[in-house]
């Protein structure tokens, strides 16, 4: 692993890291594309969780409603 000393604390980060462990500095020049990247990975999971949620709900709605009706007219 590469590894080099962090400018600000002297310690041994990882090249790769964001940013050091120790003392929270950037390691790389955090750009807005590298947000947006970030950001956009992480609001496509909500949102995908968002719908199943809601078809879930509305699933156990339909077959709720469906069984009180069969108990009611039968």
């Amino acid at each position: 692993m590469n590894q080099k000393k962090c400018p600000q604390c002297k310690n041994l980060i990882s090249k790769t890291a964001p940013t050091c462990l120790y003392c929270g500095r950037p390691n790389k020049f955090v750009t807005k594309d590298y947000i947006n990247r970030k950001w956009n990975k992480d609001n496509r999971h909500s949102i995908n969780f968002y719908n199943t949620y809601i078809f879930k709900y509305f699933l156990f709605l339909i077959i709720f409603i469906l069984i009180i009706v069969i108990i009611i007219f039968k």
